[in-house]
């Protein structure tokens, strides 16, 4: 399916918008990819053009540890903080039904991939080196680029990752284009993927 204009421009938008919020059957439209790919800003905008909730795990994070996520890892170290981002994206997707961003590692732990597998649609918003470069270096709250070459320690995340974010259900190109064209193209595969969504399975654990 391709968009030739911005789909909230077009008049039947709003039928595929809601063709798209039917379609998730629960589901949780999960953005992954690395810092500086746009899904907090893509994610908060395709959340408004689907009327849907909008939830930023790194923030909810901070909220329940009462610190930044840089004070986390001074302070307790990047393990700690990927069992407490595991925990809080568990609780997130079974809440369900809103478009979730999450932060650059979570999708790598298999545990949250699995969870993500099977309670959400993820979306990996996929950009080029320069493209991310340009982006992260607007804001200095980045740990893991803490370094005397920071891009080279980009290069090495997306060597690691990549492979990775390759299993989420749906790749995205995220480029220096509008963010709106970009919430386009996320829409766009989405309703293309719709038919093969299953419910999700009812845990029957007691």
């Amino acid at each position: 399916m391709t968009l030739q204009q911005t789909s909230a421009e077009r008049p039947d938008a709003s039928a595929d918008y809601e063709r798209l919020r039917r379609g998730l059957r629960g589901r949780s439209l999960v953005l992954v990819g690395l810092m500086g790919c746009g899904k907090s800003t893509v994610g908060r905008r395709l959340a408004a053009r689907l009327d849907l909730p909008f939830v930023d795990a790194d923030a909810e994070i901070e909220r329940a540890a009462g610190k930044t996520i840089p004070e986390i890892f001074a302070a307790h170290g990047e393990p700690y903080f990927r069992d407490g981002e595991r925990r809080v994206i568990a609780r997130l997707l079974a809440e369900g039904g809103h478009v979730l961003a999450t932060g650059g590692g979570a999708f790598m732990d298999t545990t949250t991939r699995a969870l993500v597998r099977a309670r959400g649609i993820s979306v990996w918003l996929k950009a080029d080196l320069d493209v991310l470069m340009k982006r992260v270096r607007k804001r200095g709250n980045r740990p893991l680029l803490q370094t005397p070459d920071p891009e080279g320690a980009m290069r090495r995340l997306m060597d690691e990752r990549y492979p990775v974010y390759a299993e989420a259900d749906l790749t995205v190109h995220s480029h220096e284009s509008p963010h709106e064209v970009v919430v386009d193209d996320v829409i766009a595969a989405v309703l293309d993927y719709l038919p093969g969504i299953r419910p999700i399975e009812k845990d029957t654990r007691a």
